[in-house]
């Protein structure tokens, strides 16, 4: 039998992260779980690609947009399970025997979050992040999907979108979404940069203006700036 998970990972100039993302997979290769690797990428002009040939991905191009990108990248990928990761994000020591754990029943699974930095602001903005996973069933993408091609496909896969593409699927998910306990730890490098606090806000305002009906394009755009 055939391994039944493919990873895939949107990269756009991810040359510093994804060596420590593709290394936290190890024990997932170990285990037999990984049929496949499938870098997505928007136009990166760093290292990326030469290091997502040399680990063996089957590398998939296209404008940049994470939405757009996931979508190609999942299309092209083999498995009969889809593990979704960001590029500056790694999974915890022991997510292999979670994750066989949850194959046996088709859905939707998300990791806890968790930053790769300590104090008070890292933990807070983790444990929001869980609270609202657990509660609203709104986990982002840096928390990782674990889902099943016929559960992703029955709501018409990844939107190609620029923007809050994981809040749109997590909303056609509903109830198939679940937790898993398992860790998913990602970069604190752009909250370090732009403070806790402000990078907080800054998430939790485009989120609100996302579900009162803004448009992800417009959205995008001011998120860059």
């Amino acid at each position: 039998m055939r391994a039944p998970i493919s990873i895939v990972i949107p990269t756009l100039n991810a040359g510093g992260s994804l060596p420590v993302c593709l290394g936290s997979l190890s024990e997932g290769l170990q285990a037999g779980l990984v049929r496949d690797l499938v870098i997505s990428d928007g136009g990166s002009s760093d290292g990326t690609l030469a290091f997502a040939e040399q680990a063996g991905a089957r590398i998939v191009t296209g404008p940049a947009s994470r939405g757009g990108q996931l979508r190609r990248g999942t299309q092209a990928a083999e498995g009969n399970w889809l593990l979704v990761l960001h590029a500056d994000t790694r999974l915890a020591e022991g997510w292999a025997e979670t994750v066989t754990a949850a194959l046996s029943q088709p859905g939707a699974y998300h990791f806890r979050l968790a930053f790769d930095a300590a104090g008070g602001m890292p933990r807070c903005v983790a444990g929001w992040a869980n609270l609202r996973s657990h509660l609203f069933r709104l986990p982002y993408g840096d928390q990782g999907l674990l889902i099943d091609r016929a559960t992703l496909e029955s709501v018409g896969g990844y939107p190609d979108m620029p923007l809050m593409e994981d809040v749109a699927l997590a909303r056609r998910l509903g109830a198939r979404l679940h937790p898993l306990p398992a860790t998913a730890i990602t970069s604190a490098q752009k909250y370090q940069q732009q403070g806790w606090l402000r990078r907080g806000a800054r998430n939790l305002t485009t989120l609100a203006r996302y579900l009162a009906g803004a448009d992800p394009e417009a959205l995008a755009r001011s998120y860059r700036r």
